[in-house]
């Protein structure tokens, strides 16, 4: 499985990475949202270079021009909530895509912090032969990553399948490598934070991402 961080090289990534984590800026909800969406176009835009094309002839007033054109069938997956304006952000970019939706929430016991995660809704298209994105801002445990993608494959079987995500930690790399396959699959993430807290968040991270998107939930 290739991993590819985004913040192994200089570019915008990193100020807008350096806003969202900042808990003074995160206050600004819109702002915080926008950012979001701006990671999730430039990833799909890095994506973008290692996916298929063809050459079709393009008319234009004075002529006609051979262009490079996508030739991958792209299916673009979000787990809600969090991940809607990372999804839109590569909606943005792959604006023909056809899309798919999961559900997956941490369902915690009472009076503790041991969860499990539970898988509630899917809706999506027949995956077969197609290229798979899978958006999730915050790839913690990796728990929801392996449970969003087997149930997306019970819609059939992608040609290759791109995992994306904001911040990641090695232990969700780890799942993603043992339960997705390891031949066809990329992981693309725009920071990987080593450590998970005793409430199963990211450390340093940045939060409860889906709370600061839209509020906090009882």
């Amino acid at each position: 499985m290739d991993i590819i961080n985004l913040c192994d090289q200089n570019s915008l990534v990193g100020q807008f990475m350096s806003e969202i984590r900042n808990k003074d800026l995160q206050q600004e909800r819109l702002r915080f949202r926008a950012n979001i969406q701006r990671l999730g176009q430039i990833m799909a835009y890095e994506i973008s270079k290692k996916l298929q094309y063809s050459t079709v002839g393009v008319t234009t007033p004075l002529g006609v021009k051979q262009c490079n054109v996508l030739a991958d069938h792209v299916v673009l997956a979000t787990l809600l909530r969090a991940g809607l304006p990372f999804h839109e952000g590569f909606l943005s970019y792959f604006d023909g895509a056809e899309n798919a939706f999961v559900s997956a929430y941490r369902k915690y016991f009472p009076k503790t912090d041991d969860f499990v995660v539970h898988i509630e809704y899917i809706a999506s298209p027949r995956l077969d032969g197609k290229t798979l994105v899978i958006a999730d801002p915050m790839l913690a445990t990796g728990s929801s990553m392996e449970l969003a993608y087997q149930a997306l494959a019970t819609k059939g079987h992608p040609a290759h399948i791109h995992v994306a995500s904001v911040v990641a930690t090695p232990q969700a790399i780890e799942v993603v490598r043992k339960h997705l396959p390891d031949d066809k699959t990329t992981l693309w993430t725009c920071d990987i934070d080593d450590e998970l807290n005793e409430h199963s968040y990211i450390v340093p991270g940045l939060g409860d991402c889906g709370d600061l998107l839209y509020g906090e939930k009882e």
